[in-house]
């Protein structure tokens, strides 16, 4: 982990998370679920879960900053920009926990700080 940085955040998610987030959800449910469960996400108020939380819910495994994508949202976060809130989907069949979009950014934060709050929006 690295030293203390501060990370900033947006209140709301950025237009284009939406669709990708709806790209994602497609390819678990299907066209007409996704869109369904991203109406919902656009209403849903926004809440803030840690880090390290959201991982072990997700189920997924972190990625380094060896991934560009990763690298990028970390030199966000080391340049003072705001990161956009994740759209998250509580899969019941699983029980895990779907991080429709934002993986990297989740990512880049927990290299920082696995006890970071991060705002959600979740459904």
């Amino acid at each position: 982990m690295e030293d203390t940085v501060e990370i900033k955040w947006s209140i709301e998610p950025e237009d284009h998370d939406y669709p990708s987030a709806e790209l994602y959800l497609i390819l678990l449910y299907g066209e007409s679920t996704a869109n369904k469960y991203v109406e919902q996400l656009r209403k849903a108020p926004t809440t803030k879960f840690k880090a390290k939380d959201i991982f072990r819910a997700s189920g997924l495994s972190l990625l380094g900053v060896s991934n560009s994508h990763v690298e990028h949202d970390r030199k966000k976060i080391l340049d003072g920009k705001s990161l956009s809130p994740l759209p998250l989907v509580r899969a019941t069949n699983s029980q895990r926990l779907i991080i429709a979009d934002g993986y990297h950014r989740m990512c880049s934060v927990y290299l920082f700080d696995e006890d970071a709050m991060i705002p959600c929006k979740v459904v």
